[in-house]
């Protein structure tokens, strides 16, 4: 398979480093720092989002794995990138941090964001086009 990804009518492989600085990046696993705190790795602001504000100033090691995942989406949230590549998003997620979730993505797009999911669970958005793969 071959072809050209274009960004704003441009391709954008034509320059690697600004095209990486467009992608906010969630994969399957959480990339949370353990000896840090969440308020040292995502904006307070960003933690209230995700409910996450009661467990700013604690070492991330002892957060559950959905207040990680939580963390995760704070922080790729935070980073107000253009589009958001998501590795099953949800996993690990009660149904109010799905919301929550939901919440963002659909700030997202608003913003004029956009947003690429790969997903066993369907992510209830407006204007979502999905493939069935």
């Amino acid at each position: 398979m071959a072809g050209t990804l274009f960004w704003n009518d441009e391709p954008a492989l034509a320059d690697h480093e600004a095209h990486a600085a467009r992608i906010g990046w969630l994969g399957h696993q959480d990339a949370v720092k353990p000896a840090l705190t969440p308020a040292e790795q995502a904006p307070l602001a960003a933690l209230a989002l995700m409910g996450l504000e009661t467990f700013a100033h604690l070492p991330a090691r002892f957060l559950s794995a959905g207040q990680k995942r939580r963390l995760a989406i704070a922080r790729m949230a935070a980073a107000q990138k253009p589009l958001w590549l998501l590795d099953e998003p949800t996993t690990g997620l009660d149904s109010a941090s799905i919301q929550r979730f939901l919440g963002l993505c659909e700030a997202q797009q608003q913003r004029g964001g956009l947003i690429i999911a790969s997903t066993h669970t369907p992510l209830e958005l407006p204007d979502a086009e999905v493939l069935k793969l």
